[in-house]
C-alpha cells in the first residue's frame, strides 16, 4: 500500500530524530510536504500519517467510527503510567460515558471556587523569591502547578500527607525530564525491571508507592463521606453513570494519574513559555499591565479570566509554543480518501498541532509572537488546536486555561520580573511535550509591578 508522501530518511534515523529533535523533524518534513506526509517514528507502529491541513484534521477528528476510530496500539504508549482504565485508554461507549462522568468537575461554579486558591498559591510560591536573584521560571510554575494538582485535583493540603504525595508525584513526572529518560516510553524493550537500581525498576517502585498513597486517600474519603468537599477526586467519587454506577478504586486511580500527566507538566510548561514570551516582548507586557490595571483593586478571578488581551496572549503562547505536538491517533476503519490520498484500513493517522500552528496561510509570520492576531480573527477549533479537538479534546482544558490566565495575571500584577539573559529559549522534548530547554531564567527586580495609568487598548 502506497501511503501519502513517505519521508525519504532511513526509518532508524527518523525514529532517533523524533525522540531527540522532534521540532527539527517536523519542520523538515513540512518543508517537503506541507499538508500531509508519512513518518516512521517510534511508538506508533511502523508508519504514521501526519496531517496539518485544518479541514482534513476536522474530518479526521469528527468523523464517525466507520471511517476513523481512536486508540489502537499507537496510544498504548501511555498505558504503563495511566493504566488500563484511564480515559486515555477507553474506546467507544466506555470513553463517552467516562467523559460524561468527568466533565462536570471542570466547569461552572466549581471553577470559580478554584480561582482564589490558584491566585493565593501563586503569591505563596513567588513570595519566596529573593530580589535580584536568578531563578528558573519553569521551576516556579511547576511548583504552582503541583500545588494546584494536590489541592484542586487530589484535595490534599498542607501537612505530611501533602509532602508524601508531592514527593511521589515528582518522581513520576521525573520520567519525562529529558529526551533520554523519555525514551523509556518509546522503546518497550527498555521497560525491563532489573531491580530498584535500574531506571524502569525504579519507576515501577516509585509508581507502587504513589499507588499506595492514592488508594489510602480514596479509602479515607469513602469512610469520611463528606459531601461538602469540592476537590476533583471527591467529585469523581460522587459521580454516577446513567445506570447509577460509581467509579471503582482502580478507575479513580487511573483517572487521577491521567490528570497528573495531562495537567501538571503541560500547564507548568505553558505558563513558563508565557512568562518568557511576555518578557521577551516588552510591548506585550505593557499592554497586559494596562489591561490588568483597568480592573482596579477589587478585581475578582472571573473578571481577570475574561480579559480579552490576556486571553489573546495565552492563545498566542499556546499557538507558537504548543505543549503537545500531536492529537490522539486515529485508525482507518474502511477505505477512505483524505486530501486526495487513498488510505486503507489499519492506517494510523494523526493531526499535528505543532505544524498546523506554523502554517503561513493561517498565521502570517508564524514564528513571531503576535497576540493581536487573536483579537483580529476567530480561528476554528481545527486551526487552533492546542488541546486537540473532537471527542478526545483535552478534558482539563478549562482548568488549564483558567490556571494559566490567573497565574500570569497574578505574577504580572504583583512582581517585576526580567529575563536573566539574552539567550533564546528553544523547545526541547520532555516526555510527549515540548518544554523550554533552559527553563526560562529570570530575575525578580521588585515585589510589586508599577501602577500604570489607564490607557485605551483599542489599538492593541
Amino acid at each position: 500500500m502506497q501511503l501519502p508522501n513517505p519521508l525519504k530518511k532511513p526509518p532508524l534515523f527518523q525514529k532517533l530524530q523524533w525522540v531527540i529533535d522532534p521540532v527539527g523533524y517536523m519542520e523538515s518534513a513540512a518543508r517537503q510536504y506541507p499538508d500531509i506526509f508519512t513518518a516512521s517514528i517510534i511508538g506508533f507502529g511502523d508508519e504514521l500519517v501526519f496531517v496539518t491541513e485544518p479541514q482534513a484534521i476536522q474530518e479526521l477528528l469528527t468523523n464517525d467510527r466507520k471511517k476513523f476510530a481512536a486508540l489502537g496500539e499507537p496510544n498504548r504508549i501511555m498505558r504503563p503510567i495511566v493504566g488500563d482504565y484511564s480515559i486515555f485508554m477507553l474506546e467507544g461507549d466506555r470513553h463517552r460515558k467516562r467523559r460524561q462522568l468527568v466533565m462536570p468537575s471542570f466547569h461552572g461554579d466549581r471553577m470559580r471556587n478554584y480561582g482564589e486558591l490558584i491566585c493565593n498559591l501563586t503569591e505563596k510560591v513567588f513570595n519566596q523569591l529573593l530580589i535580584n536573584q536568578t531563578f528558573s521560571a519553569r521551576q516556579m510554575t511547576q511548583e504552582i502547578s503541583m500545588q494546584v494538582i494536590l489541592q484542586v485535583v487530589f484535595g490534599v493540603y498542607e501537612g505530611e500527607r501533602s509532602q508524601q504525595f508531592k514527593q511521589q508525584l515528582l518522581k513520576m513526572a521525573d520520567l519525562f525530564r529529558s529526551p533520554l529518560t523519555s525514551s523509556f516510553m518509546f522503546f518497550p524493550f527498555l521497560q525491563k525491571d532489573l531491580g530498584s537500581w535500574s531506571p524502569w525498576g525504579k519507576f515501577l517502585r516509585d509508581q507502587q508507592q504513589l499507588d499506595q498513597l492514592i488508594y489510602a486517600e480514596i479509602a479515607e474519603r469513602r469512610a469520611e463521606n463528606n459531601s461538602n468537599r469540592i476537590d476533583i477526586l471527591s467529585l469523581l467519587m460522587s459521580s454516577q453513570d446513567e445506570a447509577g454506577n460509581s467509579m471503582s478504586d482502580q478507575e479513580l486511580r487511573d483517572e487521577l494519574l491521567s490528570l497528573l500527566l495531562a495537567g501538571y507538566e503541560t500547564t507548568a510548561t505553558a505558563m513558563a513559555w508565557g512568562l518568557y514570551l511576555i518578557h521577551h516582548k516588552p510591548e506585550v507586557r505593557e499592554k497586559l499591565l494596562q489591561e490588568l490595571d483597568s480592573l482596579g483593586e477589587s478585581s475578582d478571578p472571573m473578571s481577570v479570566f475574561r480579559l480579552p488581551y490576556l486571553t489573546a496572549v495565552c492563545n498566542e503562547t499556546l499557538r507558537v509554543r504548543p505543549v503537545a505536538m500531536l492529537t490522539f491517533p486515529r485508525i482507518v476503519q474502511e477505505p477512505v480518501e483524505l486530501l486526495g490520498y487513498h488510505l486503507e484500513p489499519g492506517t494510523s493517522v494523526v493531526g499535528c498541532m505543532y505544524l498546523t500552528h506554523q502554517r503561513e496561510d493561517l498565521y502570517p509570520e508564524p514564528k513571531q509572537f503576535k497576540p493581536e492576531r487573536f483579537l483580529k480573527r476567530q480561528f476554528s477549533p481545527y486551526e487552533f488546536i492546542p488541546f486537540g479537538a473532537g471527542a478526545r479534546r483535552c478534558l482539563g482544558e478549562a482548568l488549564a486555561v483558567f490556571e494559566m490566565k490567573l497565574v500570569l495575571a497574578t505574577i504580572l500584577s504583583k512582581y517585576q520580573l526580567a529575563l536573566a539573559d539574552n539567550q533564546p529559549e528553544v523547545p526541547r522534548r520532555r516526555g510527549v511535550t515540548l518544554a523550554p530547554a533552559r527553563g526560562v531564567k529570570m530575575v525578580m527586580t521588585g515585589k510589586s509591578a508599577r501602577q500604570v495609568s489607564p490607557v485605551s487598548l483599542v489599538n492593541v
